[in-house]
């Protein structure tokens, strides 16, 4: 069997930042990927928003790290030249009814450690945006959008420059403990036995924790989908409403061409099954975002929206319930499972590596 120091599974962001963290420490990683390419799952099937740290409880794991992940990431990008853009977000409130929320928020924000929010009246909205319909905002100027795929591939490299090696299409199957650290079971034909197991393997975390023999805890699975306008949209910030059950309800994002997407919404699956997940987006959908756009936007054309993808997040909770925070288990002797990575995932990314590292230094 082929032994090695830390095995990563799973190359999403998470995973390549993770071991790229621990690759520039002179340790010995394989990130080890079931699917022919690296970040192909929930990484690349999002918002490709930088989070400010606005929703997250105070103390909480997605608080902490989002809000350290932002810093580190908008300094990652710039030093390297990747695409990025600090544009700034308004979360907006479109009934008097809202305001007092927009309020909880900026509190809630400001607990967090984001200390430049500004509550914005009408006017001050309809100055910075006259095409919005709101009656106050909530104006987040360090919230921006990232270049997924040119932070994915950046990453990827500084690993293996640092020695990290990358094994696609190798499904972890099955493992153990044993005394020299785990032995893992690769795509059915192959052992390695590492030392040290990080399992970031996002959608599949708990499927692989269980073929580890480990607990792991049930994932609920969220699926959201995202449509596109063709052309230029006549805003310059991201655009949220107020979140809503399981999300952040159906905003306008920038991508870095300056295209608008709306979405995702929230539909909750039954099956938590990864490869039996559909990624499609129906077209009959059109008209129920258009609805939840017009809301803040009134001035949308009908039939303006065209699909574009979809994504699927693994929650920690579920319909109804509290929104869960991540999950970071190292009670297992040289396995720390990553549960529950969702958003603010992606800005957390670096942050999360940070974690993962010190949770791996000798202690004592």
């Amino acid at each position: 069997m082929e032994e090695i120091e830390i095995a990563v599974i799973g190359a999403g962001v998470v995973g390549l930042a993770i071991a790229r963290a621990l690759a520039q420490q002179g340790r010995e990683v394989i990130l080890i990927e079931s699917a022919g390419a690296f970040g192909t799952g929930t990484s690349s099937r999002n918002s490709e928003v930088i989070h400010a740290g606005l929703y997250y409880p105070a103390g909480s794991l997605k608080a902490r790290l989002c809000v350290r992940g932002k810093g580190l990431l908008y300094g990652y990008c710039a030093a390297r030249n990747l695409g990025h853009r600090r544009c700034g977000k308004l979360v907006v409130a479109t009934r008097e009814a809202d305001l007092p929320r927009l309020a909880q928020l900026a509190a809630n924000g400001a607990a967090n450690g984001v200390n430049d929010l500004q509550l914005l009246t009408r006017e001050e909205v309809s100055a910075l945006e006259p095409e919005l319909s709101a009656v106050g905002a909530l104006l987040s100027p360090s919230s921006g959008i990232v270049d997924s795929h040119g932070l994915m591939t950046s990453l990827l490299g500084d690993a293996e420059r640092h020695g990290a090696t990358l094994a696609l299409a190798s499904p972890v199957t099955a493992g153990e403990r044993l005394d020299q650290g785990w032995r893992l079971r690769i795509a059915d034909d192959f052992d390695l036995v590492a030392r040290h197991v990080i399992n970031a393997a996002g959608l599949h975390a708990a499927q692989v924790a269980q073929a580890l023999g480990a607990p792991a805890p049930e994932l609920r699975y969220a699926r959201g989908h995202y449509f596109a306008l063709p052309g230029r949209a006549p805003f310059q910030h991201l655009i949220y409403p107020l979140p809503v059950d399981g999300g952040l309800g159906v905003h306008l994002t920038l991508d870095l061409g300056g295209q608008a997407r709306f979405g995702p919404d929230v539909q909750w699956l039954d099956d938590t099954d990864p490869a039996a997940l559909n990624y499609s987006v129906d077209p009959a959908l059109g008209p129920q975002f258009e609805a939840e756009v017009r809301h803040y936007w009134p001035g949308l054309a009908p039939g303006a929206l065209q699909p574009a993808y979809s994504g699927v997040r693994p929650k920690l909770s579920g319909p109804g319930e509290p929104a869960a925070d991540f999950l970071i288990d190292s009670s297992q002797p040289g396995l720390i499972n990553l549960f529950g990575i969702e958003s603010p995932g992606l800005t957390a990314a670096l942050a999360l590596a940070e974690h993962v590292a010190l949770e791996l230094r000798p202690r004592g």
